[in-house]
Parts: C-alpha cells; sequence; structure tokens
C-alpha cells in the first residue's frame, strides 16, 4: 500500500510537473477569490472564556443595568473649563457626536443636573432640573458644586477641576444580542444532549448569519469610531482630547494587527529575501522558498475566509507561524537537494529531486505531525481565540507540508540542475565548531545545561498570570495616554461591578407575606406595593438598610485599586444635600422614590438598583496604570470582605465586569495550557518512538525538547513577562520548533552512523549537513523576527523577540546537547 502510494506521487508530481502546478495553480486561485472575506475581530468577546457562567451572568446584569460598552472622551481646554469659550466648544463637540447615526446619548458636564447652583428644595428639584445651560445656574456656585459632588468628582470632572469627560453611550443592538442569545442557547442544548438533525442545521444558519451581522456591527463600530476622532480633530486646536472606552482598545487593537500585518509582512519578507541571498547565492533558492510561503499565508487566509472563520488577536500571528514551518520544510528541502547535487554532480534532476523527497518525507512527516501534536494543546483550552488558533495551527502545518512536498518538486524538476558549491561556507565552519567543542567540553557542556535547565525552572516558578491592558501600547500611543489621563484624573479605566441581591430566606419570606396579604387585598381592591410603596417591599432601599449599603461602598471606595464608585449610596447622598435636616425614613424614601422624575431616576436610581429594590449594583472603576495591580487578588479580597466581615451570604454577592471575565480567562489560561504541557510530551514522546522505532532514542530526544521550552518560559519568568493570550502560546511553537529541528537530526545521525558506526564522526558529518538547514532556518527566522521590536503592539514585540529566542535555544539544545547524549548514552548500537 505504501509503495503504491509512493510510486503515485512520483508519477504525479515527478512524471506530470506541469500538470501539477496546474492543479495547485487552480486549487490557489479558487482559495485565494475567498480571501476578500478574511476579517479580523477584536471584540471583548475574544478575551473572555467561551462557556463562563460569569460571561452569562455579565450579560444579565448588562442587559438590566445598561453597558459598558460606551466611549470615553476626555477634555482638557487650553483655557479656563467653566469659561465661555470652553463651554461653547464642549458644546459644539457634543452637539456633533449625538448627530452620529447610533449614538443615543451624550453626557457631558454642561447637561447634568444641579441642586445647589442655586440650591433648591426636593420639590422644586422635582418640578424643573437646572443644569449648566439653564438661565438660572449660578456658575460659580455650578462649578463648586460639579467639582465636589460625590458623583461627579473623578468622573464627569477631575479634582482640579481643569479636564472634564464626555460619555458617548451607543445605541443597543437588539439584533446582535438576539442572534447571540438564540445561537449560544442551542450550543448549550448541545453541550448537554445531542441536537436533531433540524436543529444542527439551525444551528450552522443561526452561527453563520451571526458571525456575518457581528461582522458588520465591528466594522460599523469602526467607521463610529473614525467618526468620532475626525469630530475631535475639529476640536483639538481649543482642547486636549483623548478618547478611551473598551470598544476603542478593540479597534484600535484591529488596527495595530493589520498595521503590524502589513507593514512588518513587508518588512520581514524584504528581510528574508535578502538572508536567503546571502545563504543560497541563487535566483531559484530565493524566488522558490519565498513563492511557497506567500502561496501558503494567501491559501491559508483564502480558507479562512471560505469558512468565514475570523481572526483574533491571538491568531493573528498564525501567518507569521505559517512562514516559519513552510520555511524551514523548503530550507531542508533545498539543502538536502543541494547536497546531493555537489557528492553526485552527474545525477539526473530526476534522480536528484527523487532522492531528496525519498530521504526527507519521513522526518518533515513526522516533523508536522509532532507540531500539529505541540499546538493541539491549545484546543483544550476554554477560551475561543486560544482553541481557534490551536486549529489554524493544525490545518496551516497541514498545508505547508503539502504545498512543500508538491510545489518544490514539480517547479525544481521544470529547472536544469545548476550546481552549488557550499561545503566550505561560513555556516559549515561554525555547526563543525560546535560539534568540535562539545567534544572537547563534553562534561562542560552537560554542567552548562543542567545550571541553565535549574535557573529556567526558578525562573518558571516565578510566572504569572497578572498583567495590563495598558502594557499592550506604547507610551507615545493614545490608548496608553488616555488610561493614564483617566486612571489619574477620572477614576479608573477598567470598570468592575460588585452585585449583592437580598438573602435567600427575604424571598421566602416574601412569598409567604404576599400569599396571606393577596386576598385581603383583593377584597379592597388595592394593590399592596403601589399603596405601600417601595420602602416595603424592598430588602435594601429602606432606612433600615441603607446604612449598611453605606458600609459596602464605604469599603470599596477605601479599596487601593479602586477609583471611582458609584452606587445607590452616592445618589442618596446628592439628594440628601437638597435639605440638611432631611430625616430618610421610610415614608420619606417610599415618597421620594415615587415623585423622582423619570429623568433623574434614569441617571440616580436605575443604574445602582433594581426596579424591586432587592439588588443593589456597585459601579467601581479599577486603575488600570496600578502597577500593583493583581486582579485575582483583588477579586478574593472583596469577595471575604463581604462575607466574614460584613456579614453577607455567599451566594449574595456577584463580582462582574470586563475585570472579573478578563480574569477568569487569565485563570483558565493558566490551568488548561501549563498543565497540559507533560501530557503534550507524552504524547511527542510516543510520536519519537514511532518516527525512530527506538525507545531509547526517543527518551534521549525529548530531553532537549523540554530544556528548551523550560528555557523559554524561565526567561519570562525571569524577565516579568506575564503569560497572556499571546504569549501562552510560545510554549506551543518552541514545542513545535524544537521538534522541527530534533526529528531531522536523529534522522540524519542515523544515517550516518549507519556508515562507519562511528558516533563522533557521526555527530561531526550531521552538524555539517543538515545542521547547516537548521542553522539556515533559525538565523533567517530569528533576524526576520527581530523587526516586530519595532511594532506599536507590544504583545506582537514579545511575539517576534520570543520565537526567535524560542528558535536560538531549540537549535543550541540540539546541536550541543542532543548529540551529546546520544554520545553518551549510545542508543544507535
Amino acid at each position: 500500500m505504501i509503495y503504491t502510494l509512493r510510486d503515485t506521487y512520483y508519477r504525479l508530481i515527478l512524471d506530470r510537473p506541469r500538470i501539477t502546478l496546474l492543479m495547485l495553480a487552480v486549487l490557489i486561485a479558487w482559495l485565494v477569490s475567498y480571501s476578500g472575506n478574511f476579517r479580523l475581530d477584536a471584540s471583548s468577546d475574544t478575551l473572555v472564556l467561551e462557556n463562563d457562567e460569569s460571561l452569562k451572568y455579565y450579560r444579565a446584569i448588562e442587559a438590566r443595568y445598561g453597558s459598558d460598552d460606551f466611549l470615553f472622551i476626555t477634555y482638557t481646554p487650553e483655557g479656563e473649563l467653566f469659561g465661555e469659550d470652553a463651554k461653547k466648544d464642549l458644546r459644539a463637540l457634543a452637539d456633533k457626536l449625538r448627530k452620529l447615526e447610533r449614538v443615543k446619548s451624550v453626557v457631558t458636564l454642561l447637561d447634568v443636573p444641579l441642586i445647589d447652583s442655586p440650591p433648591v428644595t426636593l420639590s422644586e428639584f422635582q418640578e424643573n432640573v437646572i443644569t449648566l445651560e439653564s438661565p438660572e445656574a449660578n456658575l460659580a456656585l455650578a462649578q463648586q458644586e460639579i467639582i465636589n459632588s460625590p458623583l461627579y468628582r473623578n468622573m464627569l470632572i477631575s479634582e482640579d477641576g481643569k479636564t472634564t469627560a464626555l460619555q458617548v453611550n451607543f445605541e443597543r443592538d437588539e439584533t446582535f444580542y438576539r442572534l447571540l442569545n438564540k445561537r449560544n442557547g442551542l450550543r448549550e442544548k448541545q453541550y448537554e444532549t445531542e441536537l436533531s438533525v433540524s436543529e444542527l442545521e439551525e444551528l450552522e444558519a443561526v452561527s453563520l448569519e451571526f458571525d456575518l451581522y457581528k461582522a458588520s456591527v465591528q466594522q460599523q463600530l469602526h467607521d463610529d469610531i473614525a467618526a468620532v476622532r475626525e469630530i475631535m480633530d475639529e476640536h483639538r486646536d481649543n482642547a486636549h482630547l483623548f478618547l478611551g472606552g473598551i470598544p476603542m482598545i478593540a479597534s484600535d487593537s484591529i488596527d495595530y494587527i493589520r498595521n503590524d500585518l502589513r507593514t512588518f509582512g513587508v518588512g520581514v519578507l524584504v528581510f528574508l529575501i535578502l538572508l536567503l541571498t546571502v545563504i543560497f547565492h541563487q535566483l531559484r533558492w530565493i524566488l522558490l522558498p519565498m513563492l511557497t510561503c506567500g502561496i501558503a499565508g494567501a491559501m491559508m487566509v483564502g480558507f479562512l475566509g471560505w469558512v468565514n472563520w475570523p481572526v483574533t488577536v491571538v491568531s493573528s500571528n498564525f501567518i507569521s507561524l505559517m512562514l516559519i514551518i513552510t520555511l524551514s520544510l523548503m530550507v531542508h528541502l533545498i539543502v538536502r537537494y543541494r547536497e546531493l547535487h555537489t557528492d553526485n554532480a552527474e545525477a539526473s534532476q530526476y534522480e536528484l529531486v527523487k532522492e531528496t523527497l525519498r530521504t526527507k518525507v519521513q522526518p518533515s512527516f513526522f516533523t508536522a505531525a509532532t507540531t500539529i501534536v505541540a499546538f493541539t494543546s491549545l484546543i483544550v483550552s476554554d477560551i475561543r481565540p486560544v482553541i481557534d488558533f490551536g486549529w489554524m495551527m493544525t490545518i496551516g502545518i497541514s498545508m505547508s507540508f503539502l504545498l512543500a512536498f508538491s510545489l518544490f518538486p514539480a517547479a525544481v524538476m521544470l529547472l536544469k540542475p545548476k550546481r552549488s558549491m557550499f561545503k566550505r561556507d561560513i555556516t559549515g565552519a561554525i555547526t563543525g565548531v560546535v560539534a568540535r567543542l562539545i567534544e572537547r567540553y563534553s562534561n562542560g557542556t552537560l554542567l552548562l545545561f543542567l545550571l541553565v535547565t535549574v535557573l529556567s525552572v526558578v525562573g518558571m516558578m516565578r510566572l504569572s498570570v497578572e498583567n495590563r491592558f495598558i502594557d499592550y501600547y506604547k507610551e507615545h500611543t493614545e490608548i496608553y495616554q488616555g488610561m493614564i489621563l483617566i486612571d489619574e484624573k477620572l477614576g479608573g479605566t477598567t470598570p468592575m461591578e460588585v452585585v449583592i441581591d437580598a438573602p435567600a430566606d427575604f424571598f421566602e419570606l416574601e412569598e409567604e407575606e404576599e400569599g396571606e396579604d393577596d386576598a385581603f387585598l383583593d377584597d379592597l381592591d388595592l394593590d399592596l406595593d403601589e399603596e405601600a410603596g417601595i420602602t416595603t417591599t424592598s430588602y435594601w432601599f429602606n432606612s433600615g438598610m441603607l446604612p449598611e449599603v453605606q458600609r459596602i461602598h464605604d469599603y470599596l471606595d477605601q479599596l487601593p485599586e479602586s477609583g471611582k464608585v458609584l452606587s445607590i449610596s452616592t445618589s442618596m447622598q446628592l439628594l440628601q444635600s437638597l435639605d440638611e435636616d432631611m430625616v430618610l425614613d421610610d415614608f420619606f424614601l417610599s415618597i421620594l422614590y415615587k415623585r423622582l422624575p423619570q429623568d433623574i431616576k434614569e441617571t440616580l436610581i436605575k443604574p445602582y438598583m433594581s426596579e424591586d429594590g432587592n439588588q443593589l449594583r456597585f459601579n467601581i472603576r479599577v486603575y488600570e496604570s496600578d502597577p500593583d495591580l493583581k486582579r485575582e487578588a483583588l477579586l478574593q479580597r472583596i469577595r471575604q470582605h463581604l462575607t466574614t466581615e460584613l456579614g453577607l451570604a455567599e451566594e449574595q454577592v456577584n463580582i462582574t465586569g470586563m475585570l472579573v471575565l478578563y480574569n477568569n480567562m487569565l485563570q483558565s489560561l493558566f490551568r488548561s495550557q501549563i498543565m497540559t504541557i507533560g501530557v503534550v510530551f507524552v504524547a511527542i514522546l510516543a510520536m519519537f518512538m514511532v518516527s525512530f522505532r527506538n525507545i531509547k532514542m526517543a527518551c534521549l530526544a525529548i530531553v532537549p525538547n523540554m530544556i528548551a521550552v523550560a528555557m523559554v518560559l524561565g526567561l519570562m519568568g525571569w524577565l516579568r513577562i506575564s503569560l497572556d493570550m499571546m504569549t501562552i502560546t510560545i510554549a506551543a511553537i518552541c514545542i513545535g520548533i524544537a521538534v522541527d529541528d530534533t526529528i531531522h537530526y536523529v534522522h540524519r545521525i542515523t544515517e550516518e552512523y549507519a556508515v562507519d558506526r562511528d558516533y563522533w564522526a557521526a555527530v561531526k558529518r550531521s552538524h555539517a549537513s543538515i545542521g547547516r538547514a537548521m542553522y539556515y532556518t533559525t538565523i533567517t527566522i530569528t533576524l526576520g523576527f527581530s523587526i516586530l521590536a519595532l511594532s506599536n503592539f507590544i504583545p506582537s514585540i514579545y511575539f517576534g523577540l520570543l520565537t526567535g529566542f524560542s528558535m536560538l535555544v531549540a537549535l543550541i539544545a540540539n546541536l550541543a546537547l542532543l548529540p551529546l547524549l546520544i554520545v553518551r548514552i549510545k542508543p544507535l548500537g
């Protein structure tokens, strides 16, 4: 069977290279035609766990109290903030923003309610709400009130009164959430039980509809943000403005990724061409690998467009990794072909290509297979972008392997052999020196690797999943500067919400009392809630529990990580300032709640308390720029204090918001990826046994791979580079790269040892042959990807530098440690 497949492969590729290239051209053209559907997705959904219960709760709270997906514009005028010129410019800015189609409202200091400018009574406040724009407003008093207001200070205006904020709220897209809920409902049912054929068809249809609609929403959001920036640009002569908010961060992240793919993609391409020119000196060996890499990337982009599979911040590097893998395959094929041609100058092109394929197809196949195993470690994650990245790399590696072993031989068959002398180049000298050094200093080499391993393990113990959004961007970027300004002057950047429910026994008691009262009230034709007021039915909104609410508010407000804290306590403090002698008994609270104008309720009550008064929402903004921010520790500390010190039941306390969802994602990353590395190595060990057919060799070969991964993770630990959605993939990348070198080296040294059964002679010949290909690939990719260090997106910088470091340590481990272990243990007999 194997021989039949091999002969068929030779007849198709080598005997009919033009037909092969024509078939490839048709396939490539078909896939590339779908590349227009390729899209990037950096929405907040890509930062959370797919089946996180906290995500469902977050969306429920968001639907009840309002979304945190709004834009934040900071405004620092050249002159006085409360001067006429600044107010006029601010008014014009807000009016332009309100005209945007999807903008629901724009909140500014010009239109927030005032109660002390001049002082008004509760009755007057109920009848007429005064704002800074009202004719009767006292501007001097208004300035002091806004700056000192518990509701506006450090949220709408800075403490120094020089910077204000505009909050741009977008309309809630009901179609988006309808499709999302429908899709998620079917997915949840699929996890619990088997779907019927009609339900599977419905799930497929609604998933496609949601993906397409989501893409249009993201494009609309991108256009909206661009429009907001254009409006802001019209006012930059009068004030310093920065844009902030989760939607802006998501949109700008996509722009950074696009820019990196475009700008640095071209830069890496040019750099790789130059390096290949230096290495091979022949046009065919420059164009062919770069053409293959380009086609592989274009085919994968087209495939993703065909299946409507969006690329996220995490998976955006798949093209770069496909470039590495494809280039590695091509370099190994080219080097082997050149070796054969040098040793057999009179051989025909058919013989050279056939022998190249015969000797390289098995190690290359197992290289691709084991690399796929490394990336499948990402599939066990609960995070959809990480899962997608694992699957994308699995498909991409398969595509690169098939393309390399079809395009390369077919193209070379159409070329005439062209001899190239390369035995005395600098690469051979370098790999030869390495072989001689490890032979002379074998004990020292082993001790050095032992020391490095110990240091790496210590570094791994210092790894952390704590990181900050702000660390993803360089200091000169608008995102970074905006976050710093909002943190320092406007009460913090990252939203977090503490939701407190009434105790369970309250609802049980309430149901019993309602049952008893309903019969009596039916006879009187009365409604209990309407007659008695909210204070009799609400657990929290009454004179007995509001002091307890204040205690919770005060605790959250004094946390060093928290900036602005808003709650029903803030609103009551503001309303109480209407009359310092006001007695907040149940009767007064009931009347107050009933008579407050609806627009005031929308501002002061609804965002912080449920309609029945049995659920509280504390809105907290956390300082994202705090270098000591530890999300997990903060969440545990809040929950522990509320339950132990303030006596709340565990089930009463719910903490939600993007901070919680992002933290859940980080913790899941650490558990699912770091803990599965051991399983991946076991799987790779099994594949080594199949590939090498030698248990002892397989056990030796796994050692340099483990050390290479430990060195990369250890370096991250020592440099305090946190694990996140981007850096967590470095472990899988390192395993894939190290395994590539290991398989090729072991196959070659096995062949060389069979020549004279001399281990050190086999090592030296292997270094002079396969060592070249390993060296070429490593140096080319490492130097090429170092260009990413110039990116404005810190994850791209980490990816480029850590990928290069991964390749270097994999090369060193496989050229220094692996041969030394083979010589010492003698697994070949």
